[in-house]
């Protein structure tokens, strides 16, 4: 039994213009020049110019559908009729619109672009992986060991370690590469590949990794002998620093014991770590923003890689316009004027998210600055106040999400070094006269007090506590646990030292 129903939704749909936006924003300084590159190769309409033909603020996009935002034409279907040809207006495609002076008259060509000279270096690096391969090409083996052996090599970690058991690896091999070999042969093999640079290469665990560095240093070397004891028979004890225990059970005088750890915490925990591969946009850290002290007053600016010179392309505009002289209008031209319009509305509504993107990070870069003022002042820490993403929204009058999407992957630089936002948030706390500070604040103040200490005898949580306690900050022992932990730094007893 059919039924008709009329009932009312509440829905919220994205444009392809806001999702456009929202992506735009939450990408950094250093892959936004890729994501333009991206548009550029994907639409013709659009061009890098020394000036815009038509300011950005004209652009309307009232004429083209939501569908074709994106900047694709899979979505637009003609079906042909005459009506729909005849009705197309481009108007305001073939006027120019120059209302206002063009931004490149504004400029002193005596004076250049603070960025102008800015290069962005490139980092030429050769991977850990292909480091070692270098090394088994120097090796006289025959076809089938090699291929075993870079098969071994294909398993390390990026830290230097092999993690897989022998038995997965002959399995790997039978299936893979159809080569059958036995465990004893790949344990020899993977004997070889530790003589590999760098030391401790190809090891199992952190113990053997140590132990190998250890046995290819000289052995006439003071405490090398003595350190290898340590590591060999009680590993453990020196791990939990149990010093006493490791003293007593070899005999050692303090001295012995000191040079002993001084060879051991000398040795490289992850061998493969200075060859890793490292993500380039996240090796070098290219800031968003730029905020100078001029006698007091901050000033605020915007890296120029976040403002590039967009413009229309101009022989787009020139095919409308031939197309609007023109007396012959056939199906075949009409075609190509909507394809061309669609093109440019794409491009237009890039231009306008790239607008808005500045405008939007501007505006929340400025409302962190003056919400921590005294701290872009002083560069002290212990100065900043609690702040949450929904206090820059308040201020800002913008959602917390798209606060959230500026303040993450974005960089500030500052006489005092390049900070991410993100640093700029925290929680707060309450002191014994009622004051709320940042939980920033009290980091700074534990991380000093550690760095403090006498480290024969170090500071326990308990004391912490009380020392904090005694400052005027109401904070409980497992507060200060978790601040630690956050900061990195260990319980006192793993902190101890001769």
């Amino acid at each position: 039994m059919l039924k008709q129903t009329q009932q009312q939704k509440l829905l919220q749909k994205l444009s392809p213009q806001q999702i456009q936006l929202m992506k735009l924003l939450q990408v950094p300084t250093a892959i936004l020049e890729e994501r333009i590159k991206e548009e550029l190769e994907e639409n013709p309409a659009l061009e890098y110019g020394e000036d815009e033909q038509q300011p950005a603020d004209d652009f309307s996009s009232t004429e083209a559908s939501e569908e074709s935002g994106d900047g694709e034409t899979d979505d637009f279907e003609p079906d042909g009729s005459e009506n729909e040809y005849d009705n197309i207006d481009i108007s305001e495609y073939v006027s120019e619109g120059d209302d206002e002076i063009a931004d490149y008259k504004l400029r002193d060509d005596n004076y250049p672009d603070p960025d102008e000279n800015r290069t962005i270096p490139i980092k030429v690096e050769t991977s850990f992986h292909d480091y070692l391969l270098n090394q088994l090409g120097m090796l006289e083996l025959d076809p089938r060991k090699s291929a075993i052996a870079e098969h071994i090599i294909g398993s390390i970690d990026d830290d230097g370690y092999l993690r897989r058991e022998v038995s997965a690896i002959v399995d790997d091999l039978s299936f893979s590469q159809n080569i059958s070999t036995e465990e004893e042969e790949i344990k020899e093999l993977i004997k070889v590949i530790q003589e590999f640079d760098p030391p401790g290469v190809c090891c199992a665990d952190l113990k053997e990794c140590l132990l190998l560095q250890l046995r290819r240093r000289p052995q006439d070397d003071p405490g090398i002998t003595t350190a290898i004891q340590i590591l060999e028979y009680y590993f453990d004890e020196f791990t939990k620093k149990h010093y006493e225990k490791i003293q007593k059970s070899l005999g050692l005088s303090d001295d012995d014991l000191k040079e002993a750890i001084t060879q051991i915490i000398r040795l490289n925990p992850k061998p493969g770590g200075n060859h890793a591969t490292i993500n380039k946009a996240e090796s070098y850290v290219i800031p968003d923003f730029f905020i100078l002290n001029n006698n007091g007053k901050l000033e605020l600016s915007l890296n120029s890689k976040n403002a590039p010179d967009l413009r229309i392309s101009e022989g787009y505009r020139d095919m409308l316009r031939d197309y609007d002289r023109g007396d012959k209008k056939d199906k075949r031209q009409k075609e190509a004027v909507l394809f061309i319009k669609q093109k440019i509305d794409a491009a237009k509504w890039f231009i306008d998210a790239i607008k808005q993107r500045q405008h939007t990070l501007l505006s929340t870069m400025e409302a962190i600055m003056n919400y921590q003022h005294d701290f872009f002042l002083t560069g002290d820490e212990t100065t900043m106040k609690p702040m949450i993403l929904k206090d820059i929204a308040d201020i800002t009058q913008l959602d917390i999400s798209t606060v959230s999407r500026v303040a993450n992957s974005k960089y500030v630089q500052t006489e005092f070094g390049t900070f991410k936002l993100k640093f700029f948030f925290s929680e707060s706390l309450s002191t014994d006269s009622g004051e709320e500070v940042s939980t920033r604040e009290v980091k700074k103040i534990l991380s000093d007090l550690i760095g403090g200490e006498n480290k024969r005898k170090p500071l326990s949580d308990e004391n912490l506590t009380k020392m904090l306690q005694d400052k005027g900050y109401n904070i409980a022992r497992r507060t200060v646990a978790k601040y630690r932990e956050q900061l990195n730094i260990p319980v006192a007893r793993l902190r101890k030292e001769l």
